[in-house]
């Protein structure tokens, strides 16, 4: 989650240094690397039927506020996510809902609407007004779960805006750590932003963020957005 489309990792791994009590994840070392982050990382890529499976603990509606850390007297970003079963008995995100909220909060009326691939459970589409379209596609994600309270997810995007005259890339990395805070959840996410494909000789991060997010839970009836 955060500021950029969902976009959040299948598989779990574990690095073990001699002692297994000293054992460090993929992760956790991706994180240690903040911010000197620079690609390719070490994000397989999916397959178009791989998705961002979450622990049970996030299931149902929340309320999600996240605040800049670099920028603490700004407003707090506040929209609504969702995570539910899909057809295979998965705990995901609803990405459709979800990406329409953050847009919502961040755009406001600018943003059209949200559109999924069908075939794919790592591409979007988002029309915006002026005849824009914003196609985010996932294209490398890891999760781990450790401890059984603490879930750590990170997914790059390639985003391509569509606008008249030749089309803007960017990929972005999104790191996120979450723990359970009594019904509550914590989180902070790490992202990265790359220069498009080709645009430098190396591949390191042009732009760095650093945000605080806690969800709360609200009962399902409550307005979607």
């Amino acid at each position: 989650m955060g500021r950029s489309f969902w976009a959040l990792l299948i598989g779990l791994t574990i690095l073990l240094s001699g002692d297994p009590a000293l054992a460090q994840s993929t992760l956790e070392q991706r994180l240690e690397a903040w911010p000197e982050w620079s690609l390719p990382a070490p994000l397989p890529r999916p397959s178009r039927r791989d998705d961002l499976v979450y622990p049970d603990w996030f299931s149902g509606l929340w309320q999600v506020e996240s605040r800049d850390v670099d920028a603490p007297d700004e407003q707090p970003l506040i929209h609504s996510a969702r995570f539910r079963p899909d057809r295979r008995g998965r705990l995901v995100g609803d990405r459709s809902f979800n990406a329409t909220a953050i847009g919502r909060a961040l755009l406001g009326e600018q943003l059209l609407r949200v559109e999924e691939d069908p075939d794919s459970a790592n591409r979007q589409i988002a029309w915006l007004k002026g005849d824009l379209q914003l196609e985010t596609t996932v294209t490398g994600r890891r999760q781990e779960l450790r401890e059984l309270d603490t879930f750590l997810a990170d997914e790059l995007v390639l985003q391509i805006l569509h606008a008249p005259g030749p089309p803007r890339l960017s990929r972005i990395e999104t790191l996120s750590r979450y723990s359970r805070c009594g019904e509550a959840i914590c989180a902070e996410q790490w992202q990265g932003r790359y220069a498009s494909p080709g645009e430098s000789l190396r591949d390191q991060t042009v732009a760095q963020h650093h945000y605080q997010l806690r969800f709360t839970p609200l009962p399902e009836s409550a307005p979607s957005t």
